[in-house]
């Protein structure tokens, strides 16, 4: 992995893995932090896609600011945060004894360094996607790096029912940040290995076009 990114990408991943050995994050904490990770980078491609969207409405552009744009774009994307993120609130249901239990909620109450480490990764996700230029591109265009970067979130919504092994923190929480490192090095082979052609995400069936 010569690319700068990629070593960005796996201390991001191994966040949790040094949280859990170096500071004695428990298992909850620790799949909490992947959970919360995919769920916020989701989350901030949706915002990003909204803006766009009301930036797109006819006569809507000068006023984006108003009242009723605010109230249009939060209600647009907390429906549509719901929607496609499906996958992460099922996950919560083999994950709930982690996820939703008081273990969880006392560490996180009591430690102002998880709010900041937690709030940093979502401030993180939001400026990514406000800089990734989706109000600039194509249609054709815009459609390929929403599904691109969404199906990848959603592949990494799906990695994450290996946690629901309980007791086996220590050993699944380091290959959950080799399996996500992965992922997101390497996505053109993950998402060709579920999708299809990758470079044609675009289309609404990549494998049916390529048959035809």
């Amino acid at each position: 992995m010569a690319n700068p990114r990629a070593w960005a990408v796996l201390g991001r991943n191994l966040i949790p893995v040094i949280g859990i050995y170096g500071f004695g994050w428990s298992a909850a904490l620790s799949v909490f932090s992947y959970w919360f990770d995919g769920l916020t980078a989701l989350a901030a491609i949706v915002a990003a896609v909204v803006l766009r969207l009301l930036r797109e409405m006819p006569g809507q552009s000068a006023n984006l600011l108003s009242a009723m744009n605010i109230i249009r774009g939060l209600v647009a994307w907390v429906f549509l945060v719901g929607i496609i993120a499906l996958p992460y609130w099922i996950v919560l249901i083999p994950l709930h004894d982690l996820l939703l239990g008081p273990e969880l909620r006392r560490e996180l109450a009591g430690s102002r360094a998880l709010w900041l480490t937690f709030g940093s990764l979502a401030v993180g996700h939001f400026w990514k996607a406000f800089q990734s230029g989706y109000d600039r591109m194509s249609e054709k265009e815009l459609k390929q790096r929403v599904r691109w970067d969404t199906y990848l979130l959603v592949l990494r919504a799906g990695a994450m029912f290996i946690m629901a092994a309980h007791g086996l923190a220590f050993i699944l929480v380091p290959l959950m940040a080799l399996l996500l490192t992965y992922m997101e090095v390497w996505p053109e082979r993950v998402l060709g290995a579920v999708w299809g052609d990758p470079s044609r995400l675009w289309e609404y069936d990549p494998d049916e076009k390529k048959k035809r």
